[in-house]
């Protein structure tokens, strides 16, 4: 089977999960037999074409220069170089069997291949705008970017969401049937440690804390709705428990500043780390050494973060909202702590951190868990699955309509 899959995020050019996601699964796509071809946009380095090592032809459209223009003009302008490209590739390499399009991003790309090939359109949707915006669309580009989200929902064959809370939400927001949408989670690559020994994992928790004092740690895009704020907001109440514990807060993003500002105002500067932007290689390292990981998400359709965190045996703390609420179950693999909501949230931090050995039990439970449910081995075969549903039944459809074609050609004039 070969399938043509539309991404506006590919390594070296990641934002949040959904880069990973495009990178994991089309690995595992290509190690059970699926030719994966990736077309995206070349926003940072990398080669204008590569194979990967799983055997993953990567595609990189050059991106026209940006200057000042804004976010939604520039996607429409690369999105017709992106169907360009792949129409390109496929005079080039073939047929495809099926077009896969993650996210509004690319969805005037892959609703555009859809008609010119003739060709089976499938959407993965990572999340909403109006998700993103707690039911609110307060500006020109968020209703552009609604209207493209239900186009690409009401286009697509079939739809695919992360989690039953995301099926929920594309199913009210954009009238999409129920049985159109298949929930199929997200997976996360269990590595092993980072460190060759526990002599080597303490020398570097020592960059951050002493050994007696905890190290908490957050890692993800740093946006309103990732509820970091009330994670600042809860450090002085933890500090007041735990005089010396130190958090970590990883990552890049629009509400940066005003996370700094915040803790500066709140007396806690001392006692939070913002590192800016890490390689995945420190992230894990930081998952190993930290006593917890944290992600008080407002909004969160999936929360891959967590399931990385589960991944390195960390014990995790998270709100109990949208995906997260899926993955964590409270007191068996991690807390969960009621979103929006400080004094919940230091206490999830505080009984983590004042019960060392009950907080490994679960990440024991949370790491079987993941190694079992959350693979991408079994997430690519379930893909494969929904692949082979859409291409037979758009065939049927296909043949349904020559039938009738042929009906109506006979009726008139036969």
């Amino acid at each position: 089977m070969r399938i043509l899959m539309l991404s506006w995020e590919y390594p070296p050019h990641i934002i949040g999960g959904l880069g990973r996601h495009v990178t994991d699964l089309s690995d595992a796509l290509a190690q059970i037999g699926v030719e994966v071809h990736i077309i995206t946009p070349q926003l940072k380095e990398g080669s204008r074409y590569e194979r990967t090592a799983q055997g993953v032809h990567i595609h990189r459209v050059a991106v026209p220069p940006i200057t000042d223009r804004m976010l939604f003009p520039l996607t429409q302008e690369l999105n017709v170089a992106l169907k360009h490209a792949a129409l390109d590739v496929q005079r080039s390499t073939g047929s495809f069997d099926l077009i896969h399009a993650h996210d509004w991003l690319v969805a005037q790309a892959g609703i555009a291949l859809k008609h010119l090939c003739h060709l089976p359109l499938l959407a993965t949707i990572h999340a909403t705008e109006r998700g993103r915006h707690q039911g609110h669309l307060a500006n020109d580009l968020s209703l552009q970017i609604d209207r493209l989200e239900r186009l690409l929902t009401g286009e697509a064959h079939r739809i695919i969401a992360c989690s039953h809370f995301m099926a929920h939400e594309v199913h009210t927001t954009f009238d999409a049937p129920h049985d159109k949408i298949d929930v199929v989670p997200n997976g996360v690559v269990v590595r092993s440690s980072p460190f060759q020994s526990d002599e080597e994992r303490i020398v570097f928790r020592r960059r951050f804390v002493r050994d007696d004092q905890p190290l908490v740690f957050s890692v993800g895009r740093i946006v309103y709705e990732k509820g970091l704020h009330l994670l600042i907001d809860a450090w002085s109440h933890v500090l007041a428990q735990f005089p010396h514990a130190h958090l970590i807060i990883a990552g890049t993003g629009g509400y940066l500043d005003t996370l700094r500002q915040r803790a500066q105002d709140a007396g806690v500067a001392d006692h939070v780390t913002f590192t800016g932007r890490i390689s995945d290689e420190e992230r894990d390292r930081l998952y190993h050494a930290a006593d917890a990981a944290v992600f008080p998400s407002l909004y969160e359709p999936f929360g891959i973060v967590a399931l990385e965190a589960m991944a390195a045996r960390c014990p995790v703390i998270v709100a109990h909202t949208g995906g997260l609420a899926e993955v964590v179950k409270l007191h068996e693999t991690g807390l969960t702590v009621y979103p929006n909501n400080v004094d919940s949230l230091v206490w999830g931090i505080t009984h983590t951190l004042a019960h060392p050995n009950w907080s490994q039990a679960r990440a024991l439970n949370a790491f079987h868990d993941v190694c079992t449910r959350y693979n991408w081995n079994t997430i690519a075969q379930t893909t494969l699955d929904i692949y082979r549903q859409v291409c037979n039944e758009w065939r049927q459809v296909q043949r349904n309509s020559r039938m009738v074609s042929t009906f109506q050609f006979a009726a008139t004039y036969g």
